[in-house]
């Protein structure tokens, strides 16, 4: 109720009660200048009767008093008196000329009433006004008691009638007025909702531009039409590095990986990713080769709509250059050495195998000079191992391709790798081998080949087995290698392809390795368009899969 009488106190408030109250009642006022028209005209006699003439000065007296009286500062129930005072006067000028239809004109007092005080106002201005016009015909009875029934007769069907419209109008007002408000409370209700689902909105629109401004990685927003809408500070810091200030910046200013290379108009990750293609984890060069350069990974996925149309798309950066310059330097330094380490393990090697041919050597020196020789031949398949990678990194693979029998490149490793697997009582299983002819470069088939073996005795148990099967498929071949080893972990298998990884449960076993051979031979077999990935379960062993395309044969 306090909150009520607040809200009325309010300017606004206050003006539109008060205009309300003025405009319902200048309605009905309206209309009965028009019937006073209509009876000068027909009947000028009609006025020469004071209970009509009061009738009419009563409407009028209430279309002041409406005007006049300040209602806002009234309680709403006192508004009341004026529709009732306009039933009232019609009934009044109804009962001195009821042939003029005065009583039409009820309707106006009874839509009043029945809007502004719902089921109350709807019966009660009903009720009133048939009191009043069924008391007015009640008294011409009283005053003319010889023409009753004839008075009766004539009047009271019209008058049941306009009971009857009264009636009509008021419970149609009366249930619309009600369903408008239900209406309008549902409608409050619901632009509640929705305003506070637009400050979450804006809330969370807030705190995602915060999070994109405090990440130091780009991130670009772009929609359907390559139009960008959103760059966050990131972003305009590095291309702000590089004097590009509009957009993404970057067109005519990435290079490829070796940073001198210039991207074609259409393979530049950007214009890739505009085009609503997914760029995943593309490094490029920023800044000409003339300049200081940065190197940039960038990623992009593009949105798709409900219907699943193109709807835009984020790319995001990345500013790599330590990563990458400390990946290059790790690169040279291993090179570097490798290449030093060769040339006096070639010395030992020599001398070693010079002091085994002497038949002089006694049985326990020729034991030592064994054992050191083995061990020497193993520093040198590493130092080899190193150059390699030190190598391809820089250079990339060159593939020798040429018509090969995969089966036989199979079966010449088996051989190769059967003696240091005798060692440890582990058996190759051969499955029956198709004639399998490939497209591709024979000696580095047989690196990977010989690498998957290599760990497949080194980490299985002692007397495993390794299982070795070779089959055509629709899409290429398929070349499995399974041992019955120790196996791995799922985080394990997460890091088995990069360079120099070797799992924690290895590192300080007696099994050596440098963690090259798993990244080298995926990257062979990914350069013939086939793949190698490694299928395994903890303490059940490991299968090695290849594949090659089936365009390679």
């Amino acid at each position: 109720m306090i909150e009520h009488r607040t809200r009325m106190r309010r300017p606004g408030v206050q003006e539109r009660v008060e205009r309300s109250v003025f405009l319902s009642q200048l309605l009905l006022s309206a209309a009965t200048l028009l019937l006073v028209a209509v009876s000068v005209v027909s009947t000028p006699t009609s006025f020469v009767n004071p209970l009509y003439f009061l009738g009419l000065m009563v409407i009028f007296g209430t279309t002041g008093l409406a005007a006049a009286v300040p209602w806002r500062r009234l309680p709403k129930t006192w508004i009341v008196a004026l529709p009732l005072l306009d039933i009232v006067g019609l009934s009044l000028a109804r009962l001195a000329e009821p042939a003029l239809g005065v009583s039409l004109l009820l309707v106006f007092p009874v839509i009043w009433m029945s809007t502004h005080f719902g089921q109350a106002g709807a019966v009660g201005s009903v009720i009133f006004s048939a009191v009043l016009l069924w008391t007015g015909l009640g008294s011409r009875f009283i005053t003319d008691p010889d023409n009753a029934a004839a008075l009766f007769s004539a009047q009271a069907p019209a008058m049941a009638v306009v009971t009857i419209m009264l009636s009509f109008v008021s419970s149609v007002i009366f249930t619309t007025n009600r369903r408008a408000r239900a209406q309008r409370v549902l409608l409050t209700q619901q632009a509640g909702l929705f305003e506070a689902a637009l400050q979450r909105s804006r809330r969370q629109e807030q705190t995602l531009d915060e999070i994109f401004n405090t990440v130091d990685f780009g991130v670009v927003g772009y929609d359907r039409d390559a139009k960008i809408n959103f760059i966050n500070r990131a972003q305009r810091a590095l291309l702000s590095r590089f004097g590009a200030s509009g957009g993404i910046g970057l067109a005519d200013i990435v290079y490829k990986e070796d940073g001198v290379t210039p991207f074609g108009d259409s393979d530049r990750p950007y214009q890739r990713a505009m085009r609503g293609e997914t760029v995943d984890r593309v490094t490029v060069w920023m800044g000409s080769p003339d300049q200081q350069q940065a190197a940039v990974l960038v990623s992009g996925r593009p949105i798709h709509d409900h219907n699943g149309e193109y709807d835009g798309g984020v790319l995001v950066t990345r500013d790599v250059t330590a990563e990458v310059r400390a990946v290059q330097a790790r690169d040279d330094l291993v090179a570097s050495v490798s290449h030093e380490l060769r040339t006096p393990l070639t010395s030992i090697l020599g001398y070693l195998e010079l002091a085994l041919d002497d038949d002089r050597v006694e049985p326990d020196t020729r034991r030592m000079l064994e054992i050191a020789s083995k061990n020497s031949d193993r520093l040198l398949e590493i130092v080899s191992g190193l150059l390699t990678a030190a190598s391809e990194s820089h250079e990339g693979l060159a593939l020798n391709l040429a018509p090969c029998d995969l089966s036989s490149l199979l079966t010449e490793a088996i051989e190769s790798a059967s003696p240091l697997a005798a060692q440890r009582g582990i058996d190759f299983e051969l499955a029956d081998l198709p004639e399998i002819s490939v497209i591709a470069d024979a000696f580095r088939l047989r690196q990977v080949i010989d690498n998957v073996f290599s760990n497949a005795i080194k980490y299985n148990v002692e007397a495993g087995k390794i299982r070795v099967s070779a089959a055509e498929a629709d899409y290429g071949v398929e070349v499995r290698i399974a041992d019955t080893g120790r196996g791995m972990s799922e985080d394990e298998q997460g890091n088995l392809f990069d360079r120099f990884y070797r799992a924690d449960s290895v590192r300080g076993s007696s099994v050596h390795g440098t963690g090259l051979g798993l990244s080298i031979s995926r990257e062979i077999m990914r350069e013939h368009g086939g793949d190698l990935r490694l299928e395994s379960i903890k303490g059940k062993g490991t299968t090695a899969i290849a594949t090659l395309p089936v365009n390679r044969g």
